[in-house]
């Protein structure tokens, strides 16, 4: 395996509205991080935003469908970056979001998530490398 990276912080700025995330140490993340930036539109779940990076990455044995509010991740079906930030249509009585099927966790927002709560389906994103 190669050297491990100090944990990346990339820019996910919508129409209006940017977030900082906090990407973690795997390859997958790794791999994002080599292809930004990343221009994409935006589409939503209930409270995630996914939106197709151009990317064709496999899962790990970490991936999972339960997430954590703030919770970026890799969708592999959709070749997507997705945000969880609240309830989606796959979430249990408990209100946690899940995703429709499993994605690769790959970094967290920085922040506050409740601003995302305003998205809509089509506005535009650019994801970039830094701050």
């Amino acid at each position: 395996m190669g050297e491990a990276i100090v944990p990346e912080t990339i820019s996910i700025a919508f129409d209006g509205l940017t977030v900082q995330a906090q990407l973690n140490d795997s390859p997958c993340a790794r791999k994002i991080l080599d292809a930004l930036p990343v221009a994409s539109r935006v589409n939503t779940w209930g409270e995630e935003i996914y939106f197709p990076i151009g990317l064709a990455l496999e899962a790990s044995d970490a991936a999972r469908v339960r997430m954590a509010v703030g919770e970026l991740a890799y969708w592999p079906p959709g070749r997507a970056l997705c945000i969880f930030f609240g309830r989606t249509p796959a979430s249990d009585a408990d209100g946690e979001p899940r995703a429709a099927s499993e994605v690769e966790p790959i970094g967290r927002i920085v922040g506050p998530t409740d601003a995302l709560k305003e998205m809509a389906d089509g506005r535009s994103v650019v994801v970039s490398a830094g701050s």
